[in-house]
């Protein structure tokens, strides 16, 4: 056998793929780089670098696109060829920096998970930039796997919190965030909004945000809080009044189940034809789970009974 040692990064190594099919190594690193290299010759092929650490990455080895995950939030599309390379797109919408990636090529979803405690759906196939945000953790998601037999969607976190998303439902888009220089529900005016302030001799008013239908509220018009699982939202947040009187008992029912890892779950991997999962926490501990009660009955998945 021969064997190729090469020096692809000069920092830490965060992440890699190895694809049979292109017989490549991606790699990211903390030298805020991707590179890829040929199995075959030991030769690096191409690198590119990012503005921040490079913590995660997926690589489809049909298209050759590899969507790569950095510390300031940002995932770059990026096609690789030998040689070269060319950036697709960037996709923004984490607050935090992206903790796991997952690409299911058959119905060609990005999942992302961050460090502000959600999860993202990207429909990259659809191409209509459509994107689900998912609310469920109290802490960092770090590791995350799409179950394709069962449209289900398994997510860990640092505190050991263990989600499981059904994905095989109708869900909605959570609304863009409004800019306003006062109350879009009574019109009293934020508290930057020195001119309209002075004109009406009042005090102004901090900023919130409806969840459920993103116009610019204060704290007053926005009292309420209530969960809405079809825009991912498993917790309690912010609605406005109005849309807090919309929102039916049966529009609370959860779309996702949790459970406790009890530990910091640092990596995941899943075994869906046996029903069986592994975590490794920042512990030293490594724990392997019967999910089989979890993530889909025997009859849809092929699970056998243990």
């Amino acid at each position: 056998r021969n064997f190729h040692f090469t020096v692809s990064h000069q920092n830490r190594v965060s992440d890699m793929v190895f694809s049979l099919e292109s017989e490549w190594v991606v790699s990211t690193g903390h030298d805020k780089s991707v590179s890829w290299m040929c199995t075959q010759s030991g030769s690096m092929l191409g690198r590119h670098y990012f503005t921040a650490w490079a913590s995660c990455l997926q690589y489809d080895h049909e298209t050759q696109h590899a969507f790569v995950g950095d510390y300031s939030g940002q995932i770059t599309l990026l096609k690789l060829e030998k040689q070269t390379y060319s950036t697709i797109t960037t996709l923004k919408g984490h607050e935090g920096s992206i903790g796991a990636l997952w690409w299911d090529p058959v119905q060609r979803l990005l999942f992302s998970g961050a460090s502000d405690h959600s999860v993202i759906m990207w429909d990259i196939g659809g191409r209509k930039g459509r994107t689900l945000l998912l609310q469920g953790h109290h802490e960092r998601v770090q590791a995350l796997r799409y179950l394709q037999l069962t449209r289900q969607l398994v997510s860990c976190s640092a505190d050991g919190g263990m989600a499981v998303w059904n994905m095989d439902t109708q869900r909605e888009e959570a609304p863009q965030w409004l800019d306003s220089d006062s109350c879009q529900k009574c019109e009293q005016p934020f508290f930057w909004n020195i001119k309209q302030m002075w004109d009406t001799k009042t005090l102004g008013l901090r900023q919130h945000h409806c969840r459920k239908c993103g116009k610019a509220v204060c704290g007053k018009c926005s009292s309420k809080r209530s969960t809405f699982p079809i825009m991912g939202f498993e917790f309690p947040v912010r609605v406005c009044d109005a849309c807090f009187d919309t929102i039916k008992e049966e529009d609370r029912t959860p779309l996702a189940t949790f459970h406790e890892g009890k530990h910091n779950i640092a990596h995941m991997d899943m075994d869906p034809s046996r029903g069986l999962m592994v975590t490794c926490g920042s512990d030293r501990i490594v724990k392997i789970w019967d999910m089989t009660q979890v993530v889909g009955c025997s009859l849809a998945t092929g699970f056998s009974p243990r």
